[in-house]
């Protein structure tokens, strides 16, 4: 069996450290060693790994701290996270308050480990409909969370890519999923920082959905469409920056002019008294996601029909 490639440990022991760091260097897999809990979500932002090891024998509640953070936010909930405890304790952890996939109790068996990796990896695939290439919940996980929030005074809101086919088409698909890994970033970030008990999705292609407290929604718009605008540079050539647009073909084959990406989202309030099932959230979210997309950038548009 081969482990995925990426761990990280949350840890203050030196010893355990090197056991490890020997133990998973034999078996290829990269192990990234944090002392500090106040960097733990800053390093999985940046490079989310496969599998997240917290020292939970301590009762750190830095520690704890950690874990919990990782668990409500929907940008991580797919990471396997493994908790260690030591066979000392006399008291059974309370699982209710530790949301770990699973535990390894001290002193380690490094083999033992291994395996409950590889065994929670393949559990939470079956779980979890995540989309391999944003590592976002897909259409199950949305779906159930627009369900949750229907009648509350919180707002779904879809995102898309305008004109996506044809820059990929044109700079390429490995480019094409760079700029679906930014925005996936963008959008979860947007959301995190903005507000408590955030969901962030990911429909497929260049959909996205999150859903967040109905008086949030509009600022989270502004801020993503302000980060997009900041990294829109950095997509697009020297000579297709400066003429303002890219030429490629459209869905008939047609040679055209196509400006530079933006971002078009829909905002529906799930507290309106229209609304009584999902479907119908995604019918009027159709309807202004193309009225979103006659402004030549980015824009945003919100139902504010009672």
């Amino acid at each position: 069996m081969n482990l995925q490639r990426s761990l990280a440990l949350l840890h203050v022991n030196s010893d355990l450290h090197r056991l490890l760091e020997e133990h998973f260097e034999s078996v290829q897999c990269r192990l990234l060693v944090l002392t500090d809990a106040s960097l733990v979500l800053g390093v999985a932002y940046a490079e989310p790994p496969d599998v997240i090891i917290i020292d939970l024998s301590r009762g750190d509640p830095a520690h704890t701290g950690v874990l919990m953070g990782l668990k409500q936010d929907s940008y991580f909930s797919e990471i396997p996270v493994l908790g260690l405890f030591s066979t000392s304790d006399s008291a059974a952890p309370l699982w209710d308050e530790l949301p770990v996939d699973d535990f390894v109790s001290l002193p380690l068996d490094c083999r033992e480990l291994q395996s409950r990796i590889l065994l929670s990896q393949q559990r939470i695939r079956r779980i979890f409909d995540n989309n391999p290439l944003s590592k976002l919940p897909g259409n199950t996980s949305i779906q159930h969370a627009i369900e949750q929030s229907l009648g509350a005074p919180r707002a779904v809101c879809y995102l898309d890519i305008n004109n996506f086919k044809p820059y990929n088409d044109t700079y390429g698909f490995s480019r094409g999923d760079e700029v679906l890994r930014m925005v996936a970033r963008i959008t979860a970030n947007a959301v995190r920082e903005s507000c408590v008990g955030g969901f962030v999705g990911h429909v497929g292609g260049d959909d996205f959905v999150f859903i967040t407290p109905k008086d949030d929604a509009e600022a989270i718009c502004k801020r993503i469409i302000d980060n997009f605008n900041v990294i829109l540079s950095d997509m697009f050539s020297e000579p297709d920056k400066v003429r303002g647009f890219y030429v490629a073909r459209d869905r008939k084959g047609v040679e055209q002019q196509f400006p530079l990406l933006g971002v078009s989202l829909a905002v529906v309030p799930l507290d309106s008294p229209r609304i009584q099932h999902a479907g119908k959230v995604a019918e009027i979210a159709a309807e202004l996601k193309k009225l979103a997309k006659k402004s030549p950038s980015s824009a945003y548009i919100i139902d504010r029909r009672k």
